[in-house]
């Protein structure tokens, strides 16, 4: 895979400063600049497979939301919102120094760039979700609470995986290789020696409390960007009604839908990979 760097910026929120991570592949030499944002509980290394594809002709970032990977913990837990998502995305947009970004986000990460997507001169050019809607079920949200924030220990890297392909199975059919990289970049070790996952437990606090449907069909309808929609045809988190009528209003987005795949497609298979870059190259 092609080198990146490692950056750091710091963010901000009511308690203070903290740390976040972000990884470049490529230069600010004039090429478009792709921003890639993760899942609830995922990190920048997810995109890894993407990025491979995508640094022969753009600039990439992928970054650690607050409280995943690389990036710091917040001292307060109420404060992973979507408010401060935002804000520090608006920060590393800054320091990017590019007037504007290709969004990339998937679920939580989709979610964040449909709100920014939405706001008056944005900087975003183009809008990618994948398997995240304005329309969230409370099952789907319920399935979501009942895992994320568990403190799951493993006494070894194979039961963490065991682990692993068994929660996020509705990734699709990875192969070895994936699954193994899903694995080195998504678990931390803990001082006893065993294996914990790589994001800070307390990100489920805000989201056990707010488990119920979810309407944000007043922002997508103010989305003027170009907009891509991934659906896994499986999901549950992003029904087949919701995504037809993603197509009808608002930016009326283009729609893809990929079979045997649940929440979320892993943006690892070859023919998921080549529709972005299709995408992309249809906007720069």
């Amino acid at each position: 895979m092609p080198a990146f760097t490692e950056h750091h910026f710091s963010g901000l929120s009511p308690a203070g400063f903290h740390r976040v991570r972000y990884l470049e592949w490529g230069a600010n030499d004039g090429r478009p600049t792709v921003l890639c944002v993760h899942g609830l509980t995922r990190n920048a290394h997810d995109f890894d497979f993407l990025t491979e594809r995508l640094a022969r002709r753009y600039r990439v970032i992928a970054v650690d939301v607050v409280g995943r990977g690389g990036s710091a913990w917040l001292t307060d837990p109420a404060h992973y919102t979507y408010a401060q998502y935002q804000a520090d995305m608006t920060a590393l947009i800054a320091r990017l120094e590019v007037e504007r970004v290709h969004w990339i986000g998937t679920s939580m990460g989709g979610l964040i760039g449909m709100f920014l997507a939405a706001m008056p001169e944005t900087p975003l050019a183009s809008l990618f979700m994948n398997d995240v809607g304005p329309i969230i079920p409370k099952a789907a949200l319920q399935r979501i609470a009942d895992y994320v924030g568990l403190e799951n220990r493993f006494s070894s890297l194979e039961a963490f995986e065991r682990n692993m392909r068994k929660v996020h199975a509705p990734f699709g059919p990875l192969t070895d290789d994936q699954w193994a990289h899903l694995v080195r970049h998504g678990h931390r070790r803990l001082p006893d020696g065993s294996y914990g996952l790589a994001y800070d437990p307390a990100i489920a606090e805000n989201v056990k409390k707010g488990v119920a449907d979810v309407d944000l069909w007043a922002f997508w309808d103010r989305i003027a960007v170009p907009t891509l929609v991934f659906r896994g045809a499986e999901s549950d988190l992003l029904s087949a009604r919701t995504a037809r009528a993603m197509t009808e209003r608002g930016p009326r987005a283009r729609v893809m839908q990929f079979p045997g795949i649940g929440h979320a497609p892993a943006l690892m298979a070859d023919d998921q990979i080549a529709a972005i870059e299709s995408w992309l190259a249809e906007r720069t």
